[in-house]
């Protein structure tokens, strides 16, 4: 039997050991409930290393997560830590291109409206709040993809991108020009 938690422990950031901490779940897919129960305890240090290797499951088989997207959604906006918030928003971001630009017909079954406004409001809260930039990335393209289903979103998000843009760093600003020149088209 796999004590998950140990195996989390062992997990550190290095590409490696996610990508092993990552074939572990996808050899043995029932422990995918038990790996999203431990990214839930966001008071607890494990629930980022935890979000590391959601994170590389998603990248390589973002499949794997779509019976239990209503429980990852849910987690969302509960996730506060800076080294979880940025894995669940690559998480987003992957789920939005593979709705948006892939059309996998697999995630264009499982995410539905609801979801995706869920995402939606997520995305927006890492935008506006204390995050590292790479969260605030993700959250810029999810939210200009989504937007082009849900009406509101592309003026709120062009607002939110010019007011904070001038206290963004280097790499936040130049995702926005990116995104604002993508919005005036």
């Amino acid at each position: 039997m796999i004590d998950l938690t140990e195996e989390i422990k062992k997990t550190d950031h290095s590409r490696e050991k996610r990508n092993g901490f990552s074939n572990l779940i996808v050899q043995n897919p029932e422990l995918l409930p038990e790996l999203l129960d431990i990214c839930s305890k966001v008071d607890d240090e494990i629930s980022c290393k935890a979000s590391w290797g959601l994170e590389f499951l998603c990248k390589n088989n973002i499949s794997l997560i779509l019976p239990y997207l209503d429980f990852f959604i849910a987690l969302l906006p509960k996730v506060y830590r800076h080294p979880a918030v940025r894995p669940m928003a690559k998480i987003c971001e992957s789920l939005i291109l593979s709705y948006y630009k892939d059309t996998s017909t697999q995630v264009i079954k499982h995410l539905t409206k609801i979801h995706r406004e869920k995402i939606a409001e997520a995305c927006f809260d890492w935008l506006i709040t204390d995050q590292k930039v790479a969260a605030k990335a993700y959250s810029m393209t999810s939210l200009y993809l989504l937007g082009t289903e849900l009406d509101w979103i592309h003026q709120e998000l062009k607002i939110t991108l010019e007011n904070e843009y001038h206290s963004g760093s280097a790499a936040y600003k130049a995702r926005a020009r990116m995104i604002l020149k993508k919005l005036e088209r």
